[in-house]
């Protein structure tokens, strides 16, 4: 009696040990995923309509799929190279938003790529890896993404620039990135970089 009970405990335990290291392995349950993911949580209970199991269902198996990734380190020439290729589009967005925003999606997607995440032919997977391991800044790759790939203002391009620029800093440098402060309404804020919305062509003020 004292044996099957013992037993019986034991089975118990070593099925809360698995289910715990499940957890763990999906990236700590649902208060793990927020801490990890931050910003990208809500993001994705919002695209799943509000329904948290279903986001962290997806956060978790980006966990388990991306989680392992090592991120390879840059040259210093290779960190130079790029460094010099985003100060010249920057310039480029004065006469060509368009042009400037579509050839940084590319910049940063070959970045992403430099460093060990998926290729940016595979743009889904690539996000998804990025998400992982850069929460707090992937979004500004997103919307770099969209207004290379869809019509957008200038001010939205401008704004999808300067975004994205705290991904860049992390990406190049391999150090944690400050987010970019809200750009206040009339051009009072200052951009981390020189342009702002009066410096584009075709900006409507």
């Amino acid at each position: 009696m004292i044996i099957g009970v013992i037993i019986a405990v034991a089975v118990i335990g070593l099925a809360i040990l698995l289910y715990t290291g499940r957890g763990r392995t999906r990236g700590g349950g649902g208060q793990g995923l927020k801490r990890r993911f931050g910003p990208e949580y809500a993001r994705a209970v919002a695209d799943h309509d509000g329904d948290t199991k279903a986001a962290e269902q997806e956060l978790g198996k980006r966990v388990k799929e991306h989680g392992s990734l090592t991120q390879q380190a840059l040259t210093p020439a290779a960190r130079e190279r790029y460094r010099t290729r985003w100060a010249a589009i920057q310039e480029q967005f004065v006469d060509s938003p368009q042009q400037a925003v579509t050839e940084a999606d590319t910049l940063l997607a070959h970045l992403a790529r430099d460093r060990g995440f998926p290729d940016g032919e595979r743009y889904e997977d690539q996000i998804a890896a990025l998400s992982v391991h850069h929460a707090h800044h992937v979004q500004g790759y997103r919307s770099m993404h969209t207004a290379a790939h869809g019509p957008s203002g200038t001010e939205d391009m401008r704004e999808a620039m300067v975004e994205s620029r705290s991904l860049f800093e992390a990406l190049v440098t391999g150090q944690p990135a400050t987010p970019p402060r809200p750009f206040a309404p009339g051009g009072q804020g200052k951009a981390p970089w020189p342009l702002t919305r009066h410096h584009a062509k075709g900006s409507s003020t």
